[in-house]
């Protein structure tokens, strides 16, 4: 049964959230940061005492820190009308970054339906969830999340825009970051708040055409956002302004992560691969 295309433009009520220090470490450990990376130090991010280190954020723990949404009984997506979730899937991710993540805040998160589009076979939802420090008022993050709900298209709308091409080098990539993902990883990772069984029950992940648990979307998303860190941004969280990327397979906990990485002055382009096969394509890091 289609989705309801009249939710386009859904705005939810702001929903505050906070984090600390520990909710820093956590989101650390959980994208596979440790005492040392192939490519540079993780002892910023991975400990809050260590002598000479000032413990820092890593910039893509934004995705978990608060979209507008969840908790929330004025959440946007309920406009929607009722879907399946266990044929959601999560299609792209956007971050931008107004400012370092600080290691502990409080902030008020509005999200915001910016897009349905009917695919056939599909619905594509995009959401918008704006972050701002409710200390000074002044923006934080801005996420757009694009969801792929299968089985609900079919209402003769809107197909929306094609998937976006890239202008990266037509070369080999500068730097190639390799990270390989723990076999529990989704389980660890599962502790930043997302609860979604499909990472972590098998027989729910059989509900949705998969023969175990694959691993969340934006935990390959935050493994590959410390890849570029330290490739491009020299491991600076200020010069780390966003990314982008589109989700082009499932990835399993245990799974190799090649990041592949290409680097013209002060643009950045990647593709995230299991072997021969992308599964975070068509990326893009703005730098600051």
């Amino acid at each position: 049964m289609p989705i309801n295309p009249d939710a386009l433009g859904a705005e939810g009520s702001p929903v505050e959230s906070s984090w600390n220090s520990k909710d820093c470490l956590l989101y650390a450990l959980g994208v596979g940061a440790g005492m040392d990376d192939p490519v540079g130090s993780e002892l910023e991010f991975t400990t809050e005492n260590s002598h000479e280190v000032t413990q820092k954020a890593l910039p893509t723990m934004c995705v978990v820190l608060g979209d507008g949404m969840g908790g929330n009984p004025d959440n946007p997506m309920r406009h929607l009308g009722p879907f399946n979730p266990a044929l959601l899937l999560h299609g792209e991710q956007t971050i931008t970054l107004h400012r370092p993540l600080p290691v502990e805040a409080t902030i008020s998160t509005v999200a915001k339906i910016t897009g349905v589009y009917d695919k056939g076979k599909a619905a594509v939802v995009e959401i918008t969830s704006s972050a701002g420090d409710t200390a000074d008022g002044r923006p934080m993050y801005t996420n757009v999340s694009t969801l792929v709900m299968r089985g609900e298209g079919g209402w003769g709308g809107d197909r929306g825009p094609s998937a976006a091409g890239t202008d990266r080098p037509d070369r080999d990539p500068d730097k190639v970051v390799s990270y390989t993902t723990r076999t529990d990883q989704a389980l660890l990772y599962r502790l930043n708040g997302d609860r979604n069984p499909l990472h972590s029950d098998p027989a729910f992940a059989a509900l949705a055409g998969f023969d175990r648990p694959i691993l969340h979307g934006l935990c390959t998303y935050g493994f590959t956002g410390r890849a570029l860190l330290h490739a491009v941004c020299d491991g600076d969280p200020e010069r780390f302004g966003g990314m982008y990327g589109r989700f082009s397979a499932p990835v399993f906990p245990g799974d190799r992560l090649d990041v592949h990485v290409w680097i013209d002055g002060d643009r950045a382009w990647y593709r995230t691969f299991v072997g021969d096969r992308p599964v975070i394509d068509n990326g893009t890091v703005t730098l600051t």
